[in-house]
């Protein structure tokens, strides 16, 4: 038995009795379709099967979600996985990356994966796409001033402000599931 929605394609060579010219091949195409109520096969022009975009784009998430779930490597993934997370995940699963926790100053920990020689500046863009996915996914407020953010606060590990963007996290001794936090940058006189 075929897979809901599987078809195949049944060609019409010939000429079209009307006219006597070559039969186009939107004409050709017949194709065969699975009901998927009673299993039977259906056959119809393939111009019938014309979806609309969003109609695609929901059969092709419905399928990324199965495919997702169903993989023992991906299944924790968020149903409206991007594909810079898979890969994301990917590297973590691989050794080629690391998960550093970042406290917020609500008790907020947020989970996001850096490179294993990434830099502070990584961990910031890192921090800033986690947060946007997570906004965008709860339709919260869709937008935070990252400029403010970097301006008004330090990232801290273990008595050390991250203070260079171009130094390595390693360099700072930060590992794989260490947690970072968010301390206010005192103004310098």
């Amino acid at each position: 038995m075929a897979e809901e929605g599987s078809f195949s394609v049944l060609s019409t060579a010939g000429t079209s009795s009307e006219t006597g010219s070559e039969v186009t091949d939107r004409e050709r195409e017949k194709v065969k379709i699975e009901d998927p109520e009673d299993g039977e096969m259906e056959e119809m022009d393939s111009s019938e099967l014309v979806l609309s975009h969003q109609e695609a784009m929901s059969k092709v998430e419905a399928a990324i979600d199965e495919i997702v779930s169903e993989n023992s490597l991906l299944y924790d993934l968020p149903p409206e996985v991007t594909l810079e997370e898979v890969n994301s995940f990917i590297a973590l699963e691989h050794g080629q990356a690391m998960l550093v926790n970042v406290q917020r100053a609500d008790g907020e920990v947020l989970s996001v994966v850096v490179v294993q020689n990434g830099t502070v500046l990584d961990l910031k863009h890192a921090i800033k796409r986690h947060m946007t996915l997570k906004l965008s996914r709860s339709k919260g407020k869709k937008h935070i001033s990252w400029k403010y953010i970097w301006k008004r606060y330090w990232l801290y590990f273990e008595g050390q402000k991250l203070t260079e963007d171009k130094k390595q996290l390693k360099e700072y001794g930060i590992r794989n599931k260490d947690e970072v936090t968010f301390i206010k940058r005192l103004k310098e006189r």
